[in-house]
């Protein structure tokens, strides 16, 4: 089988690594360093249909496969991985759900504006005690008439403050457990619904993560995504997606490390000679692109099989675990081969260190991840 991009796979790549590496690149920097959200710059990625790669046309979106996803989400996240993720979230856990499992309503009301990047989405299941086990998520969502009232905190949200609308799930009814678990589509603004603490972070400092609160937050019954006790399910399937853009991000990542460390040790003389001819160097910067190039080959599969309709959440879940921990390892040495400047902020490098540690933890960690393995290999 072969992995070689398509005409139009290709013309996807060359048009978004000209537009990240023009309009992103040049101020990721100042942007890590400012917390500025890329607001202008998303807009730009909305006009390029970047904001809803796997919606088809008639909502908005570009309508191509989840390989072309995966490789423009690589060229963001060469660029900025703060933007990167604001990208994946959008795609993979808003239009995503909103697209699967949205009645016509939601579709045309927040599908539409969704995938032209004239609005913004997140996700929000983690609460403060229910982060890799969901079920124990304490939000209530009560019917009440023609509207739900939901009650509750998340936590740990990505692009949370500057979302226009999240899919977040709440219990509508505890006794059944998951299965009594609902998704809704909240919109920014709706009385009861709020931002709360900011999370001062590692990294990714351009793309906010905080707590979001509900209180007596009234919903309108049509905002219900799917079937009241459908929302564990809508979860657990757009986080597999995620994990394909996840391991999207850590790709570009890690080839900007590369890159970086390359040209740095092209450069770098030490004993007279550039360190890159000193075998240690060399075989760190091997390594690093073997591991790359892995980790794009488990990424592409596991679009792939999603393009062809096939149960593919143990494949996303070996790529994401198997690129997030490379991304760590290839900054870390990308770090290593800058020596002292490495960890100075003029590098680039400095930021991609930071950057890359979320990698292992969002959207499920790399334990959860082994879990899904396991589990499709030998039962639960």
């Amino acid at each position: 089988m072969s992995f070689e991009l398509n005409e139009e796979q290709k013309m996807i790549r060359a048009m978004v690594r000209e537009f990240a590496r023009t309009e992103i690149l040049p101020t990721a920097a100042e942007r890590d360093r400012t917390k500025e959200f890329p607001r202008e710059n998303l807009r730009k990625m909305g006009e390029l249909g970047l904001m809803g790669m796997n919606v088809p046309a008639e909502y908005n979106g570009a309508g191509v496969d989840t390989v072309s996803y995966s490789v423009a989400l690589q060229e963001i996240a060469y660029a900025c991985a703060s933007t990167a993720v604001i990208m994946s979230v959008h795609n993979s856990v808003a239009c995503g759900p909103i697209y699967r499992f949205g009645s016509d309503y939601l579709k045309e009301t927040y599908l539409k504006p969704l995938a032209a990047g004239k609005m913004i989405g997140s996700f929000a299941v983690t609460e403060p005690g229910a982060g890799s086990d969901p079920a124990s998520q304490k939000t209530r969502a009560v019917k009440e008439g023609n509207r739900y009232v939901l009650n509750g905190n998340k936590v740990l949200i990505s692009t949370g403050k500057n979302s226009d609308i999240t899919v977040a799930t709440a219990y509508t009814s505890k006794e059944k457990k998951h299965r009594g678990i609902s998704a809704f589509v909240v919109e920014k603004g709706t009385p009861g619904f709020s931002v709360g603490k900011e999370e001062e972070k590692m990294g990714l400092c351009a793309s906010d993560t905080v707590e979001l609160i509900f209180e007596d937050c009234r919903v309108p019954k049509e905002n219900l995504l799917g079937k009241e006790g459908d929302g564990f399910v809508i979860a657990m399937a757009s986080l597999d997606g995620g994990r394909i853009g996840i391991a999207s991000q850590s790709i570009g990542l890690a080839q900007a490390c590369l890159d970086a460390a390359v040209a740095y040790a092209k450069a770098r003389v030490q004993f007279g000679k550039p360190i890159a001819q000193f075998q240690a160097i060399r075989w760190m910067v091997a390594d690093m692109a073997t591991e790359i190039e892995a980790a794009r080959l488990l990424t592409f599969n596991a679009a792939a099989m999603r393009d062809r309709g096939e149960n593919f959440s143990a494949a996303a879940s070996m790529a994401k675990v198997f690129a997030s921990e490379m991304a760590n390892k290839v900054a870390y040495r990308a770090l290593q081969i800058h020596g002292g400047y490495g960890y100075i902020k003029d590098f680039p490098v400095e930021r991609y260190y930071r950057d890359a540690r979320v990698l292992t933890l969002y959207e499920g960690t790399s334990e959860i991840q082994r879990t899904v393995i396991s589990n499709h290999l030998l039962g639960k």
